[in-house]
């Protein structure tokens, strides 16, 4: 006894319509099983089963016959119900309505609409002043530009692109490939417009058809004050053009900055060594003190040990966009003259007489640990 469901059955009609109904229903449920858009199990044996039913039901004579004996009148050779889709237009017509119409238009679409342009980098080399109250700089970028000559359609003025004649504007190629469940369409990109749908014929003497030039431009650039290294400075729609009419990318300006023959920059510090002598930190002093504005004084306390740190307010660098600015740390050195005189020898030794020989640990931070709390390493 056949296992098969009756074709009425698969195809959900009744045995009294006509073929236009038994075309409509066969059309959606391909729709709705073929195996590339139905990822159940059993969607390729329904798919299967739906085109043996359309096959018999749409041929008056088999249907005919389908009606009068049942499945038994049905051949099972090569050439039976649902050995192929060779020949067979409506699914077809289907899989070039449904999928191969589908890629077509949204391939289409995406070649076609508008493309941001590409962001381009720059790197740029400042000064550690630079850096710290901002400058006016002018930068060279080779980048593309859209043609003059042309206005960026690729043709020779007097000219236009034409259709092209292989995809006939479309800017895509269609081919039935025959696999085991028949005939697929196959949407690839046009080989001879690359996907544009047209084709230039007299290609521009300035850009030879690219639609854009290779130019160098001189672009000037606000570096704001307090940047730092890796600080990015974007410029909007100074990238590569876009596509389609779309918007031009961003260039990116990247800050490197050189370091300072003394300064040093820790955040919105900016720190710097000064070393005095035996004398001015055992009886104080006021020494004057190189700052990134210029000269500024210092009162150094009697008794300055090496390590002490002191902070000239707001002598540091700006915060980015603000008016703000850190500090100046001044971390003191005590040196020790490398040679003495006869006189400064005897005068040493007669102070060598009132401090003592005894050497006691020190238990509080020395110049190193302080050195690095400075500075922050």
């Amino acid at each position: 006894m056949s296992t098969k469901r009756d074709y009425y059955e698969v195809l959900g009609v009744a045995k009294d319509v006509g073929a236009d109904e038994v075309k409509k229903a066969f059309r959606k449920l391909a729709r709705q099983y073929h195996p590339d858009v139905n990822k159940a199990s059993d969607a390729e044996s329904r798919f299967k089963e739906i085109n043996e039913a359309y096959e018999v039901l749409s041929d008056d004579q088999k249907r005919a016959a389908y009606d009068r004996y049942g499945h038994s009148s049905m051949g099972s050779g090569p050439g039976g119900p649902g050995a192929g889709f060779e020949g067979f237009g409506d699914i077809n017509d289907i899989f070039s309505e449904f999928f191969g119409g589908f890629a077509r238009t949204a391939g289409a679409q995406q070649r076609r609409s508008p493309r941001r342009g590409a962001d381009l980098r720059y790197d740029i080399r400042l000064e550690f002043a630079e850096a710290v109250f901002g400058a006016q700089k002018e930068i060279e970028v080779v980048r593309n530009e859209t043609c003059q000559r042309c206005t960026g359609n690729g043709s020779e003025p007097g000219t236009s692109p034409q259709r092209c004649k292989t995809c006939n504007g479309t800017g895509e190629v269609r081919r039935m490939q025959q696999s085991i469940l028949g005939s697929f369409v196959n949407v690839t990109t046009c080989p001879t417009c690359g996907g544009n749908g047209e084709v230039i014929s007299v290609p521009c003497k300035e850009c030879g058809g690219r639609r854009q030039v290779r130019r160098t431009r001189k672009i000037a650039v606000n570096i704001p004050a307090g940047v730092d290294n890796g600080t990015q400075i974007r410029l909007n729609g100074e990238g590569e053009p876009g596509g389609n009419g779309g918007p031009a990318g961003n260039l990116y300006v990247v800050v490197n900055v050189a370091p300072h023959a003394y300064f040093r920059r820790k955040e919105n510090d900016i720190i710097v060594e000064l070393p005095i002598n035996i004398a001015q930190a055992a009886l104080g002093d006021e020494i004057e003190v190189p700052t990134i504005d210029g000269k500024d004084r210092l009162a150094i306390p009697p008794g300055t040990q090496s390590g002490t740190v002191f902070r000239i307010k707001g002598k540091g660098v700006p915060h980015l966009r603000r008016t703000a600015r850190g500090d100046e740390v001044v971390l003191i050195t005590v040196t020790v003259p490398p040679a003495l005189t006869a006189e400064q020898r005897r005068l040493f030794q007669e102070l060598a007489k009132t401090l003592g020989h005894d050497v006691i640990p020190q238990q509080e931070k020395g110049f190193f640990e302080k050195f690095r709390d400075a500075i922050g390493l």
